[in-house]
């Protein structure tokens, strides 16, 4: 009879020994299926975890956007601020909003727009017509500034071309011929302080390339402001039928403007001197003063109000305009706008009667 390798091996053993080996055989093959279904317990907890992490990190910030920048898609959409009624928070969160009318029946003014507006607590104090499109006369330089010194190197030299003479005759101007050298910065305070219609020409040429193309940049730059109700046809403001702005825009662009500290310094001289060359080449000088009332003693303000400065602007379409910057005796700043007074006598009684509503 043929033996197995089995039987051969047993034959070696007792009874009792060879079942000790049986069951230490089999609590070992016991052993190992346990250890083989830890490890696959381990490679599919590892599968799992590798998938979360893809999924919720990488694949949940992927947008299937089956029409891009659609106005109803909660990312790039109007939704995303305008449709659940959070128009302030999602444009106007650090602006005054007004409906267009405050307290005007408590301040009858005779100028056409006017607005008063807490920088501080973003409220609009008062408001006549302050969506009305009106001329801005030369207040239209607070824009003309503002591109100036955020695109401008204000320490450039500047050789005056004959595009300085392409203004209506009488204009204000600061008296700057084909030839001259300034540099920016001079040109900048001349056109704030002296209202220099010549000077705007020359900013605008040298910032835009051209005067047409300075004027783009202004539009461009009412947009991104949120002025729908501004454009612009020239960088100094005198009248042309394209251009107009409302008393609210000009709110949205003066204080844009008056971030600059480069501004405020601008519009708080009362004048300017300057240094230049001729254009036959021999040293000059001139001093540029303000044309606003205030800063010429022509005018007080208010008790309790300061004028810290602004911008003028007279033409027969435009009326006589005034745009300031005033504080409180806590130097809380305010804005204060009038577009088309019927003359400067008129103009400066009523501005300190809007003035007069700032509350200390």
């Amino acid at each position: 009879m043929k033996c197995t390798d089995n039987s051969l091996e047993r034959s070696f053993y007792t009874e009792r020994e060879w079942a000790r080996l049986q069951r230490k055989e089999a609590e070992e093959k016991k052993h190992l299926r346990k250890l083989a279904a830890v490890l696959g317990l381990l490679l599919l907890l590892c599968g799992i975890m590798v998938f979360l992490v893809y999924y919720f990190v990488f694949r949940s910030h992927d947008y299937d956007l089956f029409v891009p920048y659609d106005n109803t898609d909660r990312v790039y959409g109007f939704r995303s601020g305008l449709q659940d009624g959070r128009t302030e928070e999602s444009f106007a969160e650090d602006l005054c909003v007004s409906a267009g009318s405050e307290n005007s029946g408590l301040l009858p003014l005779s100028a056409y727009s006017a607005g008063l507006f807490d920088l501080n607590r973003k409220e609009v104090i008062y408001a006549k017509d302050i969506f009305a499109k009106r001329a801005p006369a030369s207040v239209t330089k607070i824009m003309t500034a503002l591109l100036t010194i955020e695109y401008g190197n204000l320490d450039e030299m500047i050789t005056v071309t004959s595009t300085v003479r392409d203004i209506e005759a009488g204009s204000s101007v600061c008296g700057i011929q084909e030839g001259d050298i300034f540099s920016l910065r001079q040109l900048l305070y001349g056109m704030m302080i002296a209202s220099g219609n010549d000077a705007a020409m020359m900013i605008a040429e040298h910032i835009g390339g051209s005067v047409d193309g300075f004027v783009a940049m202004m539009n461009e730059k009412a947009k991104e402001l949120g002025a729908t109700g501004t454009h612009f046809a020239n960088p100094h403001g005198l009248t042309d039928p394209e251009h107009y702005t409302t008393v609210y825009d000009i709110y949205l662009i003066f204080q844009e403007a008056v971030k600059s500290d480069l501004f405020q310094d601008i519009i708080n001289r009362k004048n300017y001197y300057a240094e230049y060359v001729k254009g036959d080449g021999t040293p000059a000088a001139v001093t540029w003063e303000s044309t606003n009332q205030y800063f010429t003693n022509q005018t007080d303000s208010p008790e309790n109000v300061s004028v810290f400065g602004g911008k003028t602007g007279t033409t027969d379409e435009a009326g006589a305009c005034l745009a300031l910057m005033a504080k409180d005796l806590y130097g809380n700043p305010y804005l204060s706008i009038i577009l088309h007074s019927e003359s400067k006598e008129s103009l400066y009684p009523e501005m300190n009667e809007l003035l007069s509503l700032i509350e200390n």
